[in-house]
């Protein structure tokens, strides 16, 4: 077994999602990972018809608008192709966003330092939601300290038995935000709180011509945690 580091486009997901959104997900990660972009997160809801959102990143964490657009059409024909959605849906890019899921090992490491929620499948010390300071990885756990523990201990919590993680909108994650922004190689811009393409909607039962609707970037809903798995 080769000891080699992982490549970013080839670190896997821990965190990954069932059904429908499996089946988009694994259509659509070897398209982002040919265009140097990976696969954050396949969310499919039906709040307004169907949509099926797909959050990308690249390897400093961000994705602009012109990334979102690349991506779609790069994609938009391989799902024409396998059809894995019956029925018209609305397809949407998007940016991880400021208070990003967190779904690779590295993820983990990356933003220690900030909060996290996240919400097991089985129950840790009688709980499965947790909310508290990253402290890192340790092995294939990960070390967090919450602000309500009484007896100043971390929890460790195994990555593969979280249902989800994602930072927690905090005024220290904003304003790092902004100092990554400004110190970027690329044009300094708003903080990334979920930019995406415009909707494409597909009707791939009719298989009518794409439609395009142009619109401002809608921010990501917030939705409880334990809708992300169960799709």
């Amino acid at each position: 077994m080769s000891d080699a580091p992982t490549s970013f486009a080839d670190e896997p997901r821990l965190i990954t999602e069932p059904g429908r959104a499996a089946r988009v997900a694994a259509l659509a990660e070897p398209v982002l990972g040919g265009l140097g972009y990976r696969l954050v997160r396949v969310r499919i809801s039906g709040a307004a018809g169907c949509t099926v959102q797909i959050m990308a990143e690249r390897p400093d964490g961000t994705m602009a608008i012109e990334d979102c657009e690349a991506v779609s059409r790069a994609l938009s024909p391989v799902l024409d192709v396998a059809d894995p959605i019956e029925g018209a849906y609305q397809l949407e890019i998007s940016s991880p966003g400021i208070d990003r899921p967190l779904v690779r090992h590295s993820d983990f490491d990356r933003y220690a330092g900030h909060v996290a929620q996240v919400e097991m499948t089985v129950p840790v010390d009688g709980r499965r939601r947790f909310r508290g300071q990253l402290l890192g990885t340790a092995g294939d756990a990960v070390r967090i300290r919450r602000g309500d523990a009484t007896d100043g201990t971390d929890d460790l919590l195994r990555i593969d038995d979280m249902m989800e993680a994602k930072l927690a909108l905090t005024d220290a994650l904003i304003s790092e935000s902004l100092r990554r922004s400004k110190h970027g190689n690329r044009e300094t811009r708003e903080p990334d709180s979920g930019k995406h393409a415009p909707h494409k909607t597909y009707d791939h039962q009719a298989r009518r011509k794409h439609q395009t609707r142009h619109g401002p970037a809608a921010q990501e809903q917030d939705q409880p945690a334990g809708q992300f798995k169960g799709d």
